[in-house]
């Protein structure tokens, strides 16, 4: 085995060894095709299965009943940003977004830009974003309420979901789907980019309940109407196949490892708390959300100045711990500690950190 380090990295991230090791296995002659998944046809019975597989599994783990359809895009969240008010606005109601961080900034802006009536219901801006607003006055009018589960940049999650009565739930998940449990029912829709939790950079899944397919007036572009895919099994078009069959993998993995998404949380629920329980008995770092909105994914914390931060991200990726650098947004250190990142990373992480609090406090 080829030297690898322990990796942090907020996304792309870690996948989890055995699928890097199955990718590898069938690289050059797929189940017998003779070809790699990179080269087989998308309308071969090799990735027909394989799309399949993806779907069930998906809806296995996550609890989904015959309402919702999984769909394979491409463009990111990002891209999800304007389809979602493109797709789901009501003429005469308004859609509410609750800000919690830089990329449901990006969300509002992107449904402000076609115009659409929007409602910014409760922001946690006034506090650098370090926790999830607590009170948020949903109107019964809304089209629908956006809010992202777990805010990378920040590290920062819903701890429990808003409840909007009969408004749907519309949530980004890009770094948090499959690592807890939740109930799916108030969900309208949620769409994930997959390279923080789910897969590899290429593809970004959304789960969308047929009510709110419906929704999609006729006139839009067909690559941005979510009925082109959920009519077409995600395949109108060249679907990014290897990204798609690499989401199977850990699906397959979740189900069949690790023992489910219930077994996936209380892994996740150690990690965090090992770290967690770390900074809050010392005072050379400090975390930078609020205890009660803390994300278990993405971990952030900070050192007394800039250039302290520098050498511990340098000595650290020394040491094999990548990826520790904050978000260029905000500096600091941060450490995501998604399903694929084992155990022994998080300790390794803070072994290291007593460390170069030693020889450095």
């Amino acid at each position: 085995m080829e030297h690898r380090i322990f990796n942090f990295n907020a996304g792309p991230a870690a996948l989890p060894l055995p699928v890097l090791e199955q990718i590898k296995l069938e690289m050059l002659d797929f189940r017998g095709s003779g070809m790699s998944i990179l080269e087989v046809s998308h309308r071969s019975r090799w990735f027909e299965d394989v799309l399949d597989e993806a779907i069930v599994r998906i809806k296995r783990l996550l609890g989904l009943d015959d309402r919702y359809e999984v769909l394979f895009l491409q463009g990111g969240a990002s891209m999800q940003f304007c389809m979602v008010p493109m797709n789901l606005c009501v003429p005469g109601k308004p859609a509410g977004y609750v800000d919690t961080g830089s990329w449901a900034v990006k969300a509002v802006k992107e449904a402000q830009i076609q115009g659409k009536a929007v409602r910014v219901l409760a922001s946690s801006k006034d506090r650098n974003y370090s926790y999830i607003p607590e009170k948020i006055e949903i109107d019964s009018n809304l089209a629908y309420l956006h809010i992202t589960s777990n805010n990378t940049i920040e590290g920062t999650q819903w701890q429990r979901f808003p409840d909007a009565g009969g408004v749907p739930l519309v949530s980004d998940m890009s770094s948090d789907i499959f690592s807890r449990v939740f109930d799916p029912g108030p969900f309208g829709l949620i769409y994930a980019g997959a390279q923080k939790n789910a897969g590899p950079a290429g593809v970004t899944l959304v789960i969308a309940r047929q009510d709110m397919l419906e929704r999609a007036p006729e006139q839009l572009p067909t690559m941005l109407k979510y009925t082109t895919f959920s009519g077409k099994k995600s395949m109108y078009n060249t679907p990014p196949c290897f990204a798609v069959y690499v989401v199977c993998l850990v699906t397959r993995w979740l189900e069949e490892t690790v023992g489910g998404i219930s077994a996936m949380e209380a892994v996740n629920t150690g990690k965090a708390d090992l770290l967690y329980g770390y900074l809050d008995s010392q005072d050379f770092y400090s975390g930078t959300s609020a205890p009660d909105s803390r994300s278990r994914m993405n971990v952030t914390f900070r050192l007394s100045d800039q250039d302290l931060e520098q050498r511990f991200v340098q000595e650290a990726t020394a040491a094999g711990l990548g990826g520790l650098k904050g978000h260029r947004s905000v500096g600091g250190c941060r450490a995501s500690i998604y399903n694929a990142v084992p155990i022994e990373a998080v300790e390794s992480l803070v072994a290291f950190m007593k460390e170069f609090a030693r020889k450095n406090g």
